[in-house]
């Protein structure tokens, strides 16, 4: 720890503190008359109680964190808008098709609707594993980094692991204590901040430079029109980021577990799409055009271009307020996405390989420490990262067009075996892991990673399909709007 801090840097611990805090204490209120009974669906989806409101705010924090406001901003373009305006696509493909099929399926985990699928639990098993994987190893360290960087560039002068564990510890707290109705009540208490003073943060950027943010700035950082060497070229909005948008929203955990959470599938739907309209009308702004005034203030600074930006625009006054949001913010992603992570783990390993779990707050407890110290131990790992969400793109395209493949193969046909979703979605991981650290770095195969993420996905289809007929001797039939259900 410093020797000698600042005053302001002590203010805004000190405010920090005292709202999370203070957010603690509304979630408290709001949630001290639950009665819990211990079991997968009250700690997990909240005892299917989430009313549409905090539907939307759950879903909407569990995304924006800073891995987006300090990632994207980051880019220091306006281009980086796409992964949001997509997801408003994503989130009406959550909305209509799949929360349909998840309440009807009846499941905790979307890797539940697998095993019903398939008839089998190798594939829920293996693609239970895929998620945690990324959770544990990427998502919830690269969190609590991004997190403790912005902390620390904003003023806040601690070593990034003392802010790293402070963010992760809470969260592990909220995770423990109040399950996921806690965390959903949490993250719309939250949002409502974070959203607010990030609003706040672009009218002051842009105020900052008299309302014209191409100034000194290159055309390539102002065009919705990526180049084909940009990180988002304009036809993969036509390839791979549709694809992409259908896993993140509609199939991977930490968020279709908030929409499984409500009483029924129409207040699931109005959460889901209120999630939609934020996403469409506040966050495209947030996460880009920071970064570009950042550009044009202080040059090109990656992930620091937020951080820095807001101490330069912001009242000193409302600089802790700002700091406890966004700990806020980071606190709110990291305990969603553990709460997600130890969901997986005891209903689709511990309950099935291990031992039943009589009480599912106690498990929850024991495994919340263990990933909390894991993923605080690994935060130093993800420091060198030029950009923190293009690595996380790339990385996230391991697992993710794999498990989609089984997901698109069980809910489009029937009479597909465990072990032929299993080859394809290992086919994927193999056949993207090449391309990512082998063919693409040298030179082999130059196509852009969003492009190669459908190569991916298509072949992980065929394969399934193909070992499924020429290894098992199966016929695969087109199975489109039939209702999930147990295979033979």
């Amino acid at each position: 720890m410093p020797e000698a801090m600042s005053t302001a840097s002590l203010v805004q611990i000190a405010v920090c503190l005292g709202l999370t805090a203070l957010i603690a204490l509304a979630t408290w209120f709001t949630t001290r008359r639950d009665r819990h009974d211990g079991s997968q669906k009250d700690v997990y989806l909240a005892g299917g109680k989430l009313n549409w409101l905090f539907v939307a705010g759950a879903i909407t924090l569990t995304n924006l964190s800073t891995d987006q406001l300090v990632g994207m901003n980051g880019n220091q373009m306006l281009l980086l808008a796409w992964w949001e305006i997509s997801g408003f696509v994503g989130l009406l493909i959550l909305a209509f098709v799949f929360v349909p099929i998840y309440y009807r399926a009846g499941v905790t985990t979307v890797t539940e609707l697998l095993e019903q699928r398939y008839g089998g639990g190798g594939i829920r098993t293996l693609v239970s594993a895929l998620f945690l994987f990324g959770m544990i190893l990427i998502y919830l360290p690269a969190g609590l980094y991004s997190g403790a960087l912005f902390l620390k560039t904003a003023g806040i002068d601690l070593p990034l692991l003392v802010l790293a564990g402070f963010l992760g510890v809470v969260a592990a707290a909220y995770t423990i204590a109040g399950g996921l109705r806690a965390v959903a009540v949490m993250e719309t208490y939250s949002g409502i901040g974070v959203l607010g003073i990030a609003v706040l943060i672009v009218v002051l950027a842009l105020n900052a430079v008299d309302w014209d943010i191409t100034r000194g700035v290159p055309p390539e950082r102002l065009t919705m029109i990526g180049a084909p060497d940009s990180p988002i070229p304009f036809a993969t909005l036509f390839t791979g980021m549709i694809f992409i948008q259908i896993y993140y929203w509609s199939t991977n955990q930490p968020i279709t577990q908030k929409a499984m959470a409500a009483p029924s599938v129409r207040e699931a739907q109005k959460g889901v799409l209120a999630a939609a309209a934020v996403r469409i009308l506040i966050i495209p702004a947030i996460v880009v055009v920071p970064g570009v005034v950042a550009y044009q203030l202080f040059g090109d600074i990656n992930d620091a271009a937020y951080g820095r930006l807001v101490g330069q625009v912001l009242p000193p006054w409302l600089s802790g307020v700002f700091a406890a949001t966004i700990a806020a913010a980071v606190i709110a992603h990291t305990a969603a996405v553990m709460n997600a992570a130890v969901g997986l783990y005891a209903v689709d390993f511990h309950a099935k390989f291990i031992a039943p779990v009589a009480n599912h707050w106690r498990l929850s407890s024991v495994v919340t420490v263990l990933f909390t110290a894991s993923s605080i131990t690994l935060v130093p790992v993800f420091a060198n990262a030029t950009s923190i969400i293009n690595l996380l793109q790339q990385l996230n395209g391991l697992s993710s067009m794999p498990i989609l493949s089984a997901f698109v193969v069980g809910l489009l046909f029937k009479g597909v075996e465990s072990r032929a979703a299993i080859a394809g979605v290992v086919w994927g991981v193999a056949f993207y892991g090449l391309y990512t650290f082998i063919l693409q770095p040298e030179g082999i195969i130059t196509l852009h990673y969003i492009h190669f993420m459908v190569v991916t996905l298509a072949t992980s289809v065929a394969a399934a399909l193909a070992v499924n007929r020429l290894v098992l001797g199966q016929r695969a039939r087109l199975a489109i709007g039939a209702a999930p259900r147990l295979q033979g």
